[in-house]
């Protein structure tokens, strides 16, 4: 029986979107194995991780490109666009909004300022921050970028980063020192983070500016590398304080963790 034109149609339009939805998931994976891969790729490294084969990768990244979301260097190499930044900030703004509950209750619970952080390329920044009560009170400007060397939400999002990557990221930022107890040496940051692995979470002990102290955990399978923190003087937050502080920092990620994977399923 011959096929009616309908039935033809309505095939070729589902077809068409099956193909096209596939194109955009492609689409996404090539963004992200961009950015894992520092920013900048060529096509056959980009091949080589995706399993896609070139004629596809090319197409792909003319589109991107003819987007805004990519752009091609002098060298022929791809990197991610100018365009991503304006949805980035807006996401970041967006992750904060959603993290500001969860922080409202750390604040309540520990008494000190609490802070969101994500990691961005090789720098630290700042999207959310709820501030402690006390007249004494740690204020870190959301936007603020930092190296993460330095920072106690910095370890906590390193933590389980190949040794590799580490050094190569400290090999491109530097280890500058902001106080005497910087971390200043690639062996003396992955000594630290295999520290926040044993221990569950991270310290920043006087490193960022002297009389602070940060106790950092990172958010279990958060869409974007996050992680959440307590600072305040080190008058308070002492030793005996953070034996109380760890286990709420770890209860409120895993909440938030919660929360985030239960928005990202509604979608």
């Amino acid at each position: 029986m011959p096929t009616s034109s309908a039935s033809t149609t309505d095939a070729s339009k589902s077809s068409a979107a099956s193909g096209g939805v596939q194109s955009l998931e492609r689409a996404f994976d090539l963004l992200e194995r961009m950015a894992d891969a520092g920013g900048e790729v060529g096509l056959s490294e980009l091949s080589a991780s995706s399993g896609l084969p070139l004629p596809t990768i090319h197409r792909l990244m003319r589109t991107l490109v003819a987007c805004g979301y990519v752009r091609q260097q002098a060298n022929r190499r791809y990197a991610l666009g100018p365009r991503l930044i304006r949805l980035g900030e807006s996401a970041a703004r967006l992750l904060g909004t959603w993290a500001r509950p969860y922080l409202t209750r750390l604040v309540e619970e520990t008494g000190e300022t609490a802070n969101m952080a994500l990691l961005d390329g090789d720098e630290i920044v700042y999207v959310a921050q709820v501030p402690s009560k006390h007249s004494m009170r740690m204020f870190t400007e959301v936007g603020r970028r930092v190296l993460p060397h330095s920072t106690g939400v910095g370890k906590a999002l390193l933590a389980h980063t190949p040794p590799d990557e580490v050094r190569a990221l400290l090999a491109r930022t530097g280890m500058p020192a902001a106080t005497e107890k910087t971390i200043t040496t690639a062996d003396g940051f992955l000594d630290a983070l295999e520290q926040v692995r044993r221990a569950g979470y991270a310290v920043d002990d006087n490193e960022q500016e002297i009389g602070v102290r940060c106790l950092a955990v990172s958010v279990p399978n958060s869409p974007t590398a996050a992680a959440i923190s307590i600072s305040g003087p080190a008058g308070r937050v002492t030793e005996a304080a953070t034996d109380r502080i760890v286990p709420i920092l770890q209860g409120i990620a895993q909440e938030l963790s919660t929360a985030l994977a239960n928005t990202a399923a509604q979608a």
